[in-house]
């Protein structure tokens, strides 16, 4: 890895990918290992996503009161 590349790193020019993390971390006398993530699976997220719009419809729903206070552009001009 070209040491213009690390002082990027360094600076904050740059953010290494997975691999250079790896390479640099191995650089350093340190062992790391990576994970891929977990796959997404769309049917159960699409599923799990219509249970949260059915627990959110269920909600007892109650519109916001107006607050009591003068507007401050009303305020303003009194003042």
């Amino acid at each position: 890895m070209p040491r213009s590349v690390v002082n990027a790193y360094e600076r904050g020019n740059r953010e290494p990918g997975a691999d250079a993390l790896r390479r640099l971390a191995v650089a350093a006398g340190a062992d790391i290992s990576l994970t891929r993530r977990a796959t997404i699976d769309p049917e159960r997220n699409g599923a799990l996503f219509e249970l949260v719009l059915d627990l959110a419809e269920s909600l007892p729903f109650r519109r916001a009161r107006r607050l009591a206070s003068t507007r401050f552009l009303d305020r303003l001009a009194t003042g």
